[in-house]
């Protein structure tokens, strides 16, 4: 403001695509929320529920782009979400910088011409390892990340095709799209760097009818649930570089 020492900071928008589950949203608040924690204290943010409204004002008008979560499906090409997914585009031809998480992940690969459905083997959940690329050790934000980490995952859908072009960063044993990145600033991650152990536990709790019922053992999932520190420092690594690329 004017007459203030205050840096302007720079302007994200989180683009929420749904809701977690409504016990989990009571005891931990929502998929915004979680983001809006882990963020920079340095950027100033706005929630635009693209589900209830086309995201707002042109892509260029923001210096950096987070997508949530979802439990609705991109292969289902719901109105709301097709829309976004060309809003996605052009703010990847802005070079707006851009970070995909889950559902973000996939709504980036298929806004660019990649094939997401559903994994072949079902579900991938809990705190996995993920394993990065040789292609990593270039990349801005997962050079500055462990060749391997934990990382907590929930996700029936996966990004089958990359969109053209794309760099893989990233796999896990069950999924091979874990990370990749488009162009110099549009990153998708299909593992959870806004997720805290509790919100994993919390997931595997609502999901143990049917993780037993998939053939899943949900005890050995709830016990192997550990910190994923490196996986949440994507979040902060993201927020420096969209702070970077103002200057």
């Amino acid at each position: 403001m004017a007459g203030t020492q205050t840096p302007h900071k720079a302007r994200v928008v989180i683009l929420k695509t749904g809701s977690t589950y409504p016990q989990i949203r009571d005891q931990f608040g929502d998929f915004d929320a979680w983001f809006s924690r882990a963020l920079s204290s340095q950027l100033e943010l706005t929630i635009a529920d693209v589900t209830q409204a086309p995201p707002p004002v042109q892509p260029g008008d923001w210096q950096g782009i987070v997508i949530t979560g979802s439990p609705a499906m991109v292969s289902e090409r719901a109105a709301w979400s097709e829309t976004t997914a060309a809003w996605v585009r052009q703010a990847v031809e802005a070079g707006v910088p851009l970070l995909g998480v889950c559902y973000g992940h996939q709504l980036l690969a298929h806004a660019l011409g990649g094939k997401v459905d559903y994994h072949p083997d079902g579900r991938e959940t809990g705190t996995q390892a993920v394993t990065l690329f040789d292609s990593a050790q270039d990349d801005p934000l997962f050079s500055q990340l462990p060749k391997q980490f934990p990382a907590h995952l929930t996700h029936k859908q996966s990004v089958i095709e990359l969109p053209p072009g794309a760099v893989l960063l990233g796999r896990s044993a069950f999924e091979p799209h874990q990370a990749f990145r488009v162009g110099k600033n549009a990153w998708g991650v299909q593992f959870h760097p806004e997720f805290n152990e509790q919100i994993m536990k919390a997931y595997l709790e609502v999901q143990y009818p049917d993780l037993e019922s998939e053939g899943l053992d949900a005890n050995a999932l709830l016990s192997s649930v550990q910190p994923a520190p490196a996986a949440s420092q994507l979040l902060r690594l993201f927020a420096d570089w969209v702070i970077k690329q103002q200057h």
